[in-house]
């Protein structure tokens, strides 16, 4: 033992051979590696967030990469799978963003809130006092509500004499192919907000505006109750994320 010390003390840092480049710490990977100004967060209270690109921003929300990947890494493999789309990306679930290598469920969930929040900001905008004039205007309306959703939602304006807007009122959700309209629950919002007129409003989310043959019964009989009811139809709309059918506008109404 004496012996062994002895020579453990002769042994100089010159005289202790290398690790093996196999056995050596790999480099980080770590935003905080980078140079300051490349940082996203330091990048944004330098220059402001319109510096930023989009994965920067999915960056700041993501915090952390992976033991390869850079939390940008990650946010811009996050991006390609959506096609590098926000609105696609929008309409990801949660197991869909999961799927996504280096994100777990705490990030998909961070994702989902922040482009919720998104989705809201554009909903309080539209829900200022609103004069309807034209289809266009009922679709920027709507859009807030129905943009980026995987099913079907049958929504009822409301309207005064005035063709202000009172309400927006979802009347029932369904799947992918179609959801069920009940004209006595509509009619029973429209009567207990005193409206003076409504307008219907259903999402396709397969991107085909043309009308099915169940839109255009279903609008025939809304329309004759109103007439009953003295609450008439003044439009029926079929809303897709890149444009829209109104039946007023193509004479069906």
């Amino acid at each position: 033992m004496q012996e062994f010390d002895n020579l453990t003390e002769n042994l100089s840092d010159d005289t202790i051979p290398p690790v093996p480049a196999a056995y050596q710490t790999p480099p980080s990977f770590s935003i905080k590696s980078w140079a300051e100004e490349d940082r996203p967060r330091e990048k944004l209270m330098q220059k402001g967030r319109a510096a930023l690109s989009d994965a920067e921003l999915l960056a700041i929300l993501l915090g952390s990469g992976t033991a390869k990947l850079s939390a940008v890494d990650v946010a811009k493999l996050v991006l390609k799978a959506a096609g590098n789309d926000l609105n696609a990306l929008a309409r990801f679930s949660l197991k869909e963003l999961m799927r996504q290598k280096g994100i777990g469920e705490a990030k998909a969930i961070t994702i989902m809130a922040a482009l919720e929040l998104g989705r809201r900001r554009k909903e309080a905008d539209a829900a200022a006092r609103t004069t309807i004039t034209s289809s266009r205007d009922i679709y920027y309306l709507i859009r807030p509500h129905l943009q980026d959703l995987p099913h079907e939602e049958f929504w009822v304006i409301l309207l005064n004499r005035a063709n202000v807007v009172m309400r927006s009122v979802s009347i029932s959700r369904g799947g992918v192919a179609g959801t069920v309209a009940d004209p006595k629950l509509i009619f029973k919002e429209a009567l207990e907000q005193l409206a003076s007129s409504i307008i219907l409003v259903h999402n396709h989310p397969s991107g085909n505006r043309n009308p099915s043959a169940a839109d255009i019964g279903l609008t025939r009989k809304l329309k004759e109750g109103g007439l009953l009811l003295d609450l008439p139809v003044l439009d029926h709309l079929i809303y897709t994320d890149h444009g829209y059918f109104s039946f007023a506008d193509e004479g069906l109404l």
